[in-house]
């Protein structure tokens, strides 16, 4: 399978091993202590303050006449007695990392290979869950919430996502840094919606199980299931202290990115972009040329909620209201190469009137047409500052059947913009803690910019 671009937005064994150990001295230490307090019971006229020991002992001076005994080697079964306080026994002789293992990761084969030779339970490991688990702590040790792994069962929705039709709940979601599954917005007329969720909604567990730390595709994957049947959310709603379960019922979910919302009769044309699909840009052109046949005079782009989608579909759409040749983004990657991306059979639209519609669930690649149209003047932006998930990620196929979910690069505004943490302000902020007064807010201004920009009422 070729590979895409998309836009979206350890230690445990040691801390075992620690805990353990602790467990296996304590009884070894409670035993001297009470040997001492033993000692210094039977002899009560021998004892001495604190302080007065600890002097003595760092002072006194063995005599010439004292015989000095030999240092001795402790027993060959001291290290195997559980009850004594353990030494470090070497690796054996024997031992040896095999040609080829990077030297970055030669404790964590030498670790694999002692836990495969000597742990008791040994015969009963299973090398997949080892493998799943390596893979893991290497994807967490990057810090990145936006990379992830993708275990086989899981690695065909990304597949699903982008072409047809899918059986799910029907919402748009979104991975946050701190391993909660938010609801950036429900698919309309979905059972996602019907059930109740909105966005800002954090999804913790799917059916008992908590999904609190899974990577984005690991935590859709369990959500997503059969038409007709159920699946049981325990959610936090955004202005609500408590949790509350919620029960979807499964559907097929229909994957339209293109939503005319404005009438034919309509002065302005209001065509909202849910994501970007492959076919995105083609679906928009139509839209936008029957608006005009009607008599639009100025068009309304709303990518509020939208998460993101394909890097080429994001490209082919700001094209179209911008002169050919212009830069929409540049990539930097690890190496600090810069990619440019610029427009291409771009400008059908580089006339019309527009405003941009966005807020602080649009994510990614809905970012890159905010930042594009505001950067070259193109366009104002009513709403809210964006998500600011500004990150170039890849899904790898991996020989076990998974995947490798991981950001090669990070990306930027034609002006230099980092939008990564950060987000695109809009030129005219209008908020609500209300989402539907702010959804109508927002909207009555974009309505207000462009009787501005066309003149009269």
């Amino acid at each position: 399978m070729p590979s895409q671009t998309y836009l979206h937005t350890t230690d445990a064994l040691a801390g075992q091993s620690i805990r353990l150990r602790a467990r296996m001295w304590f009884p070894a230490v409670m035993l001297v202590v009470a040997f001492l307090v033993v000692g210094c019971q039977n002899d009560p006229d021998s004892a001495v303050p604190a302080a007065d020991v600890a002097e003595t002992v760092a002072t006194q001076e063995p005599s010439a006449s004292e015989a000095q005994p030999e240092p001795t080697a402790p027993p060959a079964t001291r290290a195997q007695d559980p009850m004594v306080l353990p030494t470090a026994i070497p690796a054996p002789d024997n031992f040896q990392i095999p040609q080829g293992v990077p030297e970055d990761l030669a404790t964590v084969w030498e670790v694999w290979a002692l836990l495969n030779e000597q742990h008791v339970d040994r015969n009963d490991f299973d090398n997949d869950t080892f493998n799943e688990a390596a893979i893991r702590g290497l994807v967490e040790g990057t810090g990145d919430p936006h990379s992830g792994y993708v275990p086989p069962e899981a690695f065909e929705i990304e597949n699903q996502d982008l072409y047809g039709s899918f059986e799910g709940i029907g919402a748009r979601v979104e991975m946050r840094p701190d391993g909660k599954l938010l609801i950036v917005a429900p698919i309309k007329g979905s059972p996602a919606e019907a059930a109740g969720l909105k966005p800002g909604d954090l999804v913790l567990e799917v059916n008992g199980e908590s999904i609190v730390g899974l990577s984005l595709l690991e935590a859709v994957n369990k959500i997503r299931g059969p038409k007709g049947s159920e699946v049981r959310l325990l959610v936090k709603h955004l202005t609500e202290a408590s949790e509350v379960e919620i029960v979807v019922v499964r559907d097929t979910i229909p994957l339209d990115s293109v939503l005319v919302r404005s009438r034919p009769e309509d002065r302005f044309a209001h065509i909202r972009l849910s994501t970007f699909y492959a076919n995105t840009a083609e679906e928009l052109a139509e839209a936008i040329r029957e608006a005009q046949a009607n008599g639009a005079e100025g068009l309304i782009l709303d990518v509020r909620d939208n998460p993101g989608g394909l890097l080429s579909s994001v490209i082919d759409v700001t094209s179209m209201f911008l002169e050919d040749g212009s830069l929409i983004l540049y990539e930097l990657d690890g190496e600090g190469d810069r990619d440019n991306h610029m427009a291409r059979n771009a400008g059908e639209f580089s006339d019309i009137p527009l405003v941009v519609l966005a807020n602080g669930y649009s994510a990614s690649a809905s970012e890159i047409v905010v930042g594009a149209i505001q950067d070259h003047g193109r366009a104002q932006v009513v709403g809210s500052t964006t998500f600011g998930k500004g990150s170039v990620n890849i899904l790898r196929r991996l020989s076990n059947g998974g995947g490798l979910y991981m950001t090669i690069a990070k990306w930027y505004t034609p002006s230099g913009r980092l939008i990564e943490g950060n987000g695109v302000e809009p030129d005219h902020e209008v908020t609500s803690r209300d989402k539907q007064k702010a959804d109508t807010s927002q909207f009555e201004k974009a309505v207000e910019v462009m009787e501005e920009l066309v003149g009269g009422a």
